[in-house]
């Protein structure tokens, strides 16, 4: 199995699994069929925030679904580490609400988006170093235009058929 096949192992179930889970569980906080989901905040938590719970988890509801459409969209990358940090937070307010079980696992899936968003940058930076081998072996098309650019660094390169293959 070569390279982008084990990071294409990894990446997708990962962005399947964490993208749809974030959007139906966020789905749920509108009809709350999964479990009565105002019973997880934290009274410290909800004696400070200005909304009554049951509209306070339609809010977090609603960002829960746009963190799933953002890890199932382009926006992978960004999404999982906004994912991540979610994640982390819902944790922290579950600790404070004693339900170390479920905190537990919001942890393991606060980790697991935040190796998403890694692997989602190696594959970002696979592809770029794919398209300028490419370029150099000769095997794009030489009458297009490629750009290619590197989003882990700060360079951007553009590569250009010469003026000879216009005349």
């Amino acid at each position: 199995m070569d390279a982008d096949n084990k990071i294409a192992s990894m990446f997708w179930p990962l962005r399947i699994g964490l993208g749809a889970t974030a959007f139906l569980a966020g789905l749920d906080k509108f009809t709350n069929l999964l479990t009565h989901w105002e019973k997880y905040i934290a009274p410290e938590a909800g004696e400070k925030i200005p909304l009554s719970n049951k509209n306070f988890m339609r809010v977090v509801g609603a960002i829960e679904m746009l963190v799933g459409v953002g890890i199932l969209s382009p926006k992978v990358g960004v999404s999982s580490y906004a994912a991540s940090a979610w994640l982390t937070c819902v944790a922290a307010n579950l600790l404070l609400n004693k339900d170390y079980d479920i905190a537990v696992c919001d942890v393991d899936m606060a980790i697991a988006a935040f190796v998403l968003g890694k692997i989602s940058a190696i594959r970002t930076k696979e592809t770029s170093k794919k398209k300028i081998w490419q370029y150099k072996a000769g095997w794009l098309p030489s009458q297009s235009l490629v750009i290619i650019s590197d989003p882990t660094s700060r360079t951007r390169a553009s590569i250009r058929p010469s003026p000879e293959l216009h005349s």
